[in-house]
């Protein structure tokens, strides 16, 4: 059976190079001030898609992103691993958003694209670390789920059956499609990217991407590739174009605020070197016990 899936992929910051300027005083993430990376456990869930596509001829891969305009990039790399398209969700409306308005964001944007058989996802974003918006998105379509996904081993005949990893163990569960997945990062990795595919790709864009480039009176360079190969143009839509409510997205739409905002910068003068000894290993937990670091 040929499959619809759709991918769920998030642009995060990248969580090496957080400084003091990484945070907003709302308590937002600056992500002007960080370098942007595809969301690890994205790219296992990609894999994941990829295979089902390489197992049942016919199946189509889509992506599924918010963000601002160079979250492009996100689709990109999907076309450049296999994915057959991709749409951005790209609103001032859905900044600042937690997982509650995410994940309406999302479901409203699949709800348009309308045929899907799976739904897939990582288990949570770098950014965040919070594992909701999967869940999120399946309960707001009404579909069944399945989280921690390690490997997908078999669809057929309307079912899907897969591994799990679950503290203590793995499970294997099966489910009826449509459903939901979310994948840790221990699944298989993602395949790198196919050069012919890159070639095929590396001037898809998006209209923000267009205007940045066009502004101040320039002229968009391969301008007539874009209607001679309509494969390189990534839409973009609004929460208008899904038929959103704006009281639901971003920060309006979101119930969670940060409190507080606290930095922690350790000296190495903190650290301590032990040995092995039982000795060390004793005035180790003493100190930690006093201290209520355990205890």
């Amino acid at each position: 059976m040929s499959l619809k899936i759709v991918v769920l992929a998030k642009q995060v910051p990248d969580t090496r190079c957080v400084g003091k300027d990484a945070m907003n005083a709302d308590g937002t993430i600056n992500r002007a001030a960080l370098p942007a990376i595809f969301n690890p456990e994205d790219l296992n869930a990609l894999e994941q898609a990829l295979r089902l596509k390489d197992a049942h001829p016919g199946s189509t891969v889509t992506m599924l992103t918010m963000g601002p305009g160079r979250a492009a990039e996100i689709i990109r790399e999907g076309l450049y691993r296999g994915a057959d398209g991709g749409y951005l969700l790209t609103d001032r409306a859905f900044a600042g958003a937690d997982t509650l308005a995410t994940s309406y964001a999302l479901a409203t944007a699949i709800r348009k694209i309308g045929e899907y058989d799976i739904i897939v996802g990582g288990r949570q974003a770098i950014d965040g670390d919070t594992a909701q918006v999967g869940p999120q998105v399946a309960e707001k379509l009404g579909l069944p789920q399945i989280t921690y996904v390690e490997e997908i081993e078999e669809v057929k005949d309307g079912r899907i059956r897969v591994k799990r990893h679950i503290d203590g163990g793995v499970e294997t569960v099966e489910g009826p499609l449509p459903i939901v997945l979310t994948v840790n990062g221990s699944a298989a990795p993602c395949r790198p990217r196919n050069a012919k595919l890159v070639q095929k790709y590396k001037r898809a864009m998006g209209g923000q991407e267009k205007a940045a480039l066009t502004k101040d009176g320039n002229t968009l360079p391969y301008a007539s590739l874009y209607e001679q190969r309509p494969y390189l143009n990534i839409t973009e839509w609004s929460v208008a174009d899904v038929n959103g409510d704006t009281k639901q997205c971003g920060l309006s739409g979101s119930p969670t605020k940060v409190k507080k905002i606290e930095n922690i910068v350790f000296q190495a003068k903190e650290s301590k070197t032990l040995t092995g000894s039982d000795a060390d290993v004793e005035n180790l937990i003493v100190e930690l016990i006093a201290n209520h670091t355990i205890g």
